[in-house]
């Protein structure tokens, strides 16, 4: 098999690919023959350094994949030899063929392309699982999408259209026009405008019941002051501890001291009636049936109609750097995948 290597810290041109052999699956396992797998902010971390979940260098990240299964181990049923699958898997992501525990492949619908199965794991069920699971949007609700013109950012739009939702978002003025048509009913370019004032213009004053932030920092403290009375902000990124692209020990700590703590004094929260939570989907191994039952359900959505996963850009294995840059220079809109060469 073949597969993208990190060897040390560094830039994207630090990607290597690599040749190992195949895998064999232990009990309560399935091998899966990759066709596509998903690029995420964590791996672009984890890259340079800055993800401390992830394996020691050299290492092999990635969360998501999707193909088809060729063989099971022990315990799992021989039928399901041949099932198109989409996989979840905390790294190693970033191969030809894996070996995943049964539970974490689930079934493609008929319809959905090998690319839309990759796109989807990881920022679906981060957008499900804050909308959804946790914020309970309503249709009479206002949702403010940070970097709605990526992956998750499309992932929640396309949720909160379904639902019903309102909903603002945050991008470079150059996406405004694409993000409309798919939906966006308010835009802000983050570059020119004040995201804390404009959503007190849209909203009249009385601010948003959903944040969905990424960035981390002073715009968290911002997000939580835009919310209305029982609003709630979702903190499931620090992308401005890393603006660069690299690590800097300097943004990381201005990134740091920019998050909000006398806001999120329990008194003041109780107060305001507003609430902040924190989600890493990462960090949610110990709960795979949760996740599960979550991704079934986006397969459900899907094959109604509901979501779409929406593919900026593949690229090779072997021209994975391009992929990690595409996607740190947010020039992408949507997902950008790898595909084994």
């Amino acid at each position: 098999m073949k597969q993208v290597w990190i060897p040390k810290a560094g830039p994207p041109e630090i990607l290597e690919v690599r040749e190992a052999p195949d895998p064999a699956p232990k009990a309560g396992e399935v091998r899966v023959r990759v066709s596509a797998a998903g690029i995420n902010f964590a791996d672009t971390s984890a890259r340079i350094g800055m993800y401390p979940d992830a394996p020691p260098f050299p290492c092999v990240v990635g969360y998501e994949a999707s193909g088809v299964i060729d063989a099971v181990g022990e315990g799992v049923d021989a039928a399901r030899v041949g099932e198109r699958v989409l996989v979840l898997t905390r790294f190693g992501g970033y191969a030809s063929v894996l070996c995943v525990p049964s539970l974490q492949a689930a079934p493609m619908p008929e319809a959905m392309s090998f690319e839309e199965a990759a796109a989807l794991p990881v920022v679906y069920l981060t957008a499900h699982h804050m909308l959804v699971y946790l914020g309970n949007v309503k249709a009479r609700d206002t949702v403010l999408i940070h970097a709605a013109a990526g992956g998750v950012g499309l992932a929640a739009l396309q949720l909160c259209k379904h639902i019903g939702a309102k909903t603002i978002g945050t991008a470079s003025a150059s996406k405004h026009e694409y993000l409309k048509k798919a939906g966006l009913d308010h835009a802000i370019d983050y570059n020119t405008q004040d995201f804390e004032a404009e959503v007190k213009r849209i909203t009249d004053g009385r601010g948003v019941d959903i944040a969905l932030d990424a960035q981390g920092g002073e715009s968290v403290a911002k997000s939580l002051r835009s919310l209305a009375p029982t609003g709630r902000v979702f903190a499931f990124g620090a992308a401005s501890l890393q603006p660069e692209g690299k690590k800097n020990v300097f943004s990381a700590i201005g990134g740091l001291l920019g998050f909000p703590l006398m806001p999120l004094h329990p008194i003041r929260l109780m107060n305001d009636n507003r609430g902040i939570f924190g989600v890493n989907v990462g960090h949610l191994w110990g709960e795979v049936p949760l996740l599960r039952e979550q991704l079934d359900a986006l397969v459900k959505l899907y094959e109604a109609g509901a979501i779409k996963p929406v593919i900026d850009s593949t690229f090779g294995f072997s021209k994975a750097a391009e992929g990690h840059r595409r996607l740190l220079e947010r020039r992408n809109i949507g997902k950008v995948l790898l595909l084994p060469d």
